[in-house]
């Protein structure tokens, strides 16, 4: 598809309603309002397109951007890239999509260092939610690689913005079902911290309680270890 097509099917897939829940969310700017649904059928059509990701990026739709991220090639998401793109963020549901690319990227860990560490709080978002990813991948990383940003969590999260706080308990959660050390490890910082306030603003959501959240995790992915199990075993 040409971008001309793309723009042309986005537009006529937009609805008020969806507009009204993705600026209930934080998304500024132009948007048509287009569902993931949607946006889903667009990715497994279009499959991968680096130069028409770009494109859509370079339009500053909501829409477009959130589909570009889904298209986009990490192989071919250079840092300098994926640091342009990051510092145009505006809301959490892209910083959240961008870290998903950004984690499959060849400098995935040193973006991750670099954006947690930033005072732009979407960026900071972007970068605590690419850690989550890194940790739900397997990827031969040693504990201590997570452990040190467990200790991060633990000494910055009450001092962050409250978007970062929220990606910060993201990356808590998913440390926290990792491995059984490293959910121990997560387990005890979640301790620490206590309830966490988030401001979710006119939206129903809500902050997931780390603690528990890691256990109904690590629950069901025994519950479906033992289903393969039994499976092999017939």
């Amino acid at each position: 598809m040409t971008k001309t097509e793309v723009m042309r099917t986005l537009r006529a897939n937009g609805s008020a309603q969806t507009r009204r829940i993705y600026r209930r969310h934080g998304v500024q700017g132009d948007i048509f309002g287009v569902s993931y649904a949607v946006l889903g059928k667009l990715k497994r059509k279009i499959k991968v397109d680096q130069h028409l990701a770009e494109q859509l990026w370079a339009t500053g739709n909501g829409d477009a951007r959130a589909l570009a991220i889904k298209i986009a090639d990490p192989a071919q998401m250079t840092a300098a890239k994926l640091n342009a793109w990051a510092r145009e963020l505006t809301d959490r549901g892209t910083a959240a999509g961008l870290s998903n690319l950004a984690a499959d990227a060849r400098s995935a860990r040193s973006l991750t260092a670099q954006w947690t560490k930033a005072r732009n709080e979407m960026v900071a978002c972007c970068g605590w939610h690419t850690l989550a990813s890194i940790a739900r991948q397997d990827n031969g990383l040693d504990d201590a690689y997570f452990e040190q940003y467990l200790a991060r969590i633990d000494s910055e999260i009450d001092r962050s913005a409250n978007w970062a706080r929220y990606s910060m308990n993201n990356a808590l959660i998913n440390i926290g079902v990792r491995n059984a050390k490293l959910r121990k490890a997560a387990l005890a910082v979640a301790k620490r911290i206590g309830k966490l306030e988030i401001d979710h603003g006119k939206t129903g959501c809500r902050t997931p309680d780390a603690a528990a959240y890691i256990a109904k995790t690590v629950a069901h992915k025994k519950k479906l270890a033992a289903k393969r199990r039994r499976g092999e075993e017939s």
